[in-house]
């Protein structure tokens, strides 16, 4: 059973395939209409569509709120070798 006492919080609600609410964001590291790449309380998520874009951002509040079709939810694992050259490939395209 896991634990939700603890420090680190985040929620992730999808109605429709075509709005996304997230919690625990703590920063938009890149993003364009077909992928957003998000920092949060539990490690980098890669959000993956068609027409994706921003409808709501607070960071002060580690909320974000997407529109367009989504068509992947993924956390990057720290430990993938392939995961992070993809990642910093992506970042210095």
């Amino acid at each position: 059973m896991v634990d939700l006492s603890k420090g680190k919080h985040q929620e992730i609600r999808l109605f429709q395939r075509k709005l996304l609410e997230i919690t625990g964001v703590l920063n938009v590291e890149s993003f364009d209409s077909e992928e957003f790449l998000l920092q949060t309380e539990l490690g980098h998520l890669t959000i993956r569509g068609q027409n994706l874009h921003i409808k709501n951002l607070n960071l002060e509040q580690g909320l974000v709120s997407i529109e367009g079709l989504v068509n992947s939810l993924s956390y990057l694992d720290p430990g993938s070798q392939s995961g992070g050259k993809g990642l910093l490939g992506k970042l210095f395209r």
